[in-house]
């Protein structure tokens, strides 16, 4: 039986050719999955796709339908934590049955919905398509969503320990919220792009300056990309920071892990794998 996949778009908008890419490459992923873009995907309110409500409300059509098999995320940009709260509160019972990925602003509702008790995942989404050789990264989110596909893991990731992935930026600011998850004892992966070194060690000094956080089993560093030009130097790169701040709170870094903002992200799903 084909697999229905919704898409959503709880931040910003998706334009309307990618809908038509992603089910083209469908087509060609080992079963044939079914992928439906809510028509909120493709609305336009400042900044967001469509206001709060209906964000919202497109993301609980598609949660809480019983005929879809997983959610994903339509794309990154911003507005997923200003719905979190009301998506949590409006889930009925075929939400837990489901599937949700994504990655980036996406993160925002993802570690509600695990806090919650939901399967998540951090991996590519459908706009990742207009990237250079995209196809590869909705191909491999496509193979995960329809077949689990092991190759389309985070190398790291090993079966019976816990994990969960991160925009460092959207983590550190989850931190003390609502939305916050218990990560004790997981392998906490983190990735960035569009910084400023020293907002990278803003961040880390943060995370891990985190009570929370300090029982996590250890931390992995993900791509940190188009770093923003500092004036002066920064004088570090980010794997000097992170181990900077690892070791300033007793955290085990661990090296550095397969997802970013790239077509190379992997996926990493929440929990115990």
């Amino acid at each position: 039986m084909r697999k229905l996949i919704g898409v959503v778009a709880p931040a910003s908008r998706l334009e309307p050719s990618i809908a038509e890419r992603v089910r083209d490459l469908a087509r060609r992923v080992d079963g044939e999955p079914e992928i439906f873009f809510h028509p909120q995907c493709f609305l336009s309110d400042g900044h967001f796709a469509g206001d709060d409500e209906a964000r919202a409300r497109a993301f609980l059509d598609v949660a809480n339908d019983p005929n879809f098999d997983a959610l994903w995320i339509g794309r990154g940009g911003y507005g997923s934590g200003r719905i979190a709260g009301t998506v949590l509160a409006g889930l009925t019972e075929p939400a837990r049955a489901k599937l949700y990925l994504g990655y980036s602003d996406a993160g925002a509702i993802l570690a509600g919905l695990y806090k919650h008790g939901y399967r998540v995942a951090h991996g590519p989404m459908p706009a990742d398509i207009l990237r250079e050789v995209g196809d590869k990264a909705v191909q491999r989110a496509l193979a995960y969503l329809v077949n689990g596909a092991a190759d389309a893991v985070e190398p790291s990731v090993r079966h019976g320990f816990l994990h969960a992935a991160f925009n460092m930026t959207v983590f550190s600011h989850l931190l003390g919220t609502a939305l916050e998850p218990d990560l004790t004892d997981h392998v906490l992966m983190l990735e960035d792009v569009s910084e400023h070194m020293y907002r990278i060690d803003r961040a880390m000094f943060h995370i891990t300056g985190t009570p929370s956080v300090r029982k996590i089993a250890g931390l992995r560093l993900g791509r940190v990309s188009d770093v923003l030009p500092n004036d002066p130097a920064f004088g570090q790169d980010e794997e000097e920071i992170a181990k900077h701040w690892c070791a300033a709170a007793g955290i085990a870094y661990l090296g550095r892990a397969d997802i970013g903002h790239d077509t190379d992200n992997k996926v990493v799903p929440f929990g115990r794998y």
